[in-house]
């Protein structure tokens, strides 16, 4: 009983939380609701403190038959994922009077079960972090995502949310078959469930020449976690989604399947790579085209659009792209002589960025929280057939618009998180790229590198999108600035419209945190170091071989296991 809830304490904790959530879900009281936040607050400081503190006792352990493994990159993921997830407990919490949401959210008597659900996608981020074996990845990956399915329905009584959460759903259900089908591809070739197992099959037959089924397994799970990054060519969906759904549960999009889908994609990498970060060439030049074509798809179309709310999603898009292309330098730096360096240094780009990414995004979410729209979007007119006022929060570049010299507060934590986001010095997303394509730059500078020249243009190419994204960003901030607002107009007869702030306390305050977290993870260096030691710790536990058992390493060659040794001599 040890060996199973001893490591797995953290997805406990969040699932009885969820459980008695649920339960509270069916009282219909204020009261009732009132006390929901709290609890799913008081469950992620619990695991977070916990984790922090108690650890590190069971660093490099696994258990159940190296089902579950505890090392540092599940240590890492899981504090960065429940420190994110109380910022977006924060931004859900119900402020109105009948407490069943706030400026941007209204899930009516369901808050109870919304937060369980929250609680219920955190912990199956913690599961695929502890994943050893492929169905408990599995598991995890659709734990993470279909509370959200439910999530982005519930979070607001309009058609556009109840059209996204059933778009959200059957193209998940898609994306979550053709995962399966490559896990069946990956299971069928090996003739195991175990990473560890599949690892050294694929060691031996990456030797011998990888077949055409082990291949397909590998492309069919990569383009099953692109749905959940919002990559090419799974990312159609993301405008609608992140438009639909209410703001708070839009931000918990931005980071919740992408951090799962992330974890996944490296454990899948050093699984078929045979430990040894050296996959077939078609993968390597399949990442390469997904980070080319996931940045390139998302700034474009980011351009065009005018919901901010879309903007972000093809920008999230983007930013899936940019950590993409730190794997691909990641496989690509095989061969090379300090290919342990480089591959830790690229590991640790995509962990800080995924930290950076949740922090930055989620401060630019909250302020539209804090704004009023201007109109109302989705049709109602007076009887006169104007368009009435909107109750909800900003959404639109015109709700924003002149609001940064109404609320100067409001527009410098949004220029804040938007030069971020686009990776402007001093700030978190600046240190943040530059570390995403550093792994890159020894692989550009030696000639003789089969990848050389592909790395020339990855990077040359990341410049470039990072570039254009500031079309996009910097529009947003041009807007609060530099655009006059509806009650400025000095136009006759123009209509007067009050622009009152929604105020919320904790709304505030995660606008508050994610800015100083911008700020100091990328401008005061002990921070920043402090972040990158952590990160590079738990790069440096999987790329040396760290994540698997002792007695199945690399370095150990005479404990294959037995179905291994049969499925390679086949």
């Amino acid at each position: 009983m040890t060996s199973l809830f001893y490591p797995l304490w953290p997805e406990l904790v969040l699932i009885t939380v969820a459980c008695i959530l649920f339960l509270l879900g069916a009282i219909s009281s204020a009261t009732a609701r009132r006390w929901c936040p709290v609890l799913a607050l008081a469950a992620l400081i619990t695991v977070f403190a916990g984790i922090l503190f108690l650890g590190g006792n069971s660093r490099g352990t696994a258990y159940a038959q190296d089902t579950v493994f505890s090392g540092d990159l599940a240590l890492y993921i899981k504090v960065l994922a429940s420190g994110v997830a109380m910022l977006f407990v924060l931004l859900s919490w119900p402020t109105n009077d009948a407490r069943t949401g706030n400026s941007a959210l209204d899930v009516g008597h369901e808050v109870g079960e919304f937060f369980a659900l929250l609680l219920l996608a955190i912990a199956g981020i913690f599961l695929v972090a502890s994943a050893n074996d492929i169905i408990l990845l599995f598991l995890g990956i659709e734990l993470a995502s279909i509370p959200t399915y439910i999530m982005v329905s519930i979070s607001r009584p309009l058609p556009v949310a109840q059209e996204a959460g059933v778009k959200y759903f059957f193209l998940g259900a898609m994306a979550a078959a053709v995962m399966l089908f490559g896990f069946s591809y990956l299971y069928g070739t090996t003739g195991s469930t175990s990473l560890v197992e599949i690892r050294e099959h694929y060691r031996h037959s990456l030797a011998a020449g990888i077949s055409a089924w082990e291949l397909m397994a590998v492309i069919l799970l990569l383009m099953g976690f692109a749905f959940k990054l919002a990559a090419v060519p799974l990312h159609a969906y993301a405008g609608d989604v992140y438009q639909g759904a209410a703001t708070p549960v839009t931000a918990l999009l931005a980071f919740v399947p992408k951090t799962a889908g992330i974890v996944a994609v490296i454990k899948i990498l050093q699984v078929v790579s045979g430990g040894d970060w050296a996959p077939p060439d078609v993968i390597v030049k399949l990442l390469w085209v997904m980070a080319v074509l996931t940045m390139t798809f998302g700034n474009v179309l980011g351009l065009i659009q005018q919901n901010i709310k879309r903007i972000f999603a093809y920008s999230s898009v983007a930013h899936s792209g940019y950590m993409l292309v730190a794997l691909t330098a990641l496989l690509a730096a095989h061969g090379m002589p300090n290919a342990a360096e480089i591959q830790r240094e690229a590991i640790a780009a995509v962990l800080f960025y995924l930290c950076a990414y949740g922090i930055m995004n989620t401060g630019a979410f909250g302020v539209l929280m804090l704004l009023p729209g201007r109109t109302d979007t989705h049709g109602r007119h007076d009887a006169d057939g104007n368009t009435l006022p909107t109750a909800g929060s900003a959404e639109t570049l015109e709700d924003v618009a002149g609001q940064g010299r109404r609320h100067i507060g409001l527009g410098l934590a949004m220029a804040v998180c938007c030069f971020s986001l686009t990776g402007i010095p001093l700030t978190i997303g600046f240190m943040g790229k530059v570390l995403l394509v550093q792994p890159a730059f020894p692989i550009m500078n030696d000639p003789s590198h089969p990848y050389s020249h592909m790395m020339w243009w990855l990077v040359v190419l990341t410049m470039i999108n990072a570039a254009v994204s500031a079309g996009y960003y910097l529009k947003i901030v041009a807007y609060m600035f530099l655009r006059p607002d509806a009650s400025e107009s000095s136009i006759a007869g123009a209509p007067q419209i009050a622009r009152p702030l929604f105020y919320s306390r904790p709304v505030s305050l995660t606008v508050l945190l994610s800015v100083v977290g911008t700020i100091c993870f990328g401008v005061i260096i002990p921070a920043t170091n402090a972040l990158s030691e952590r990160v590079k710790v738990a790069a440096k536990s999987i790329v040396d071989d760290d994540a698997m058992p002792a007695n199945h390493r690399a370095d150990n060659k005479s404990a294959k296991p037995a179905a291994v040794a049969e499925a390679a001599a086949r």
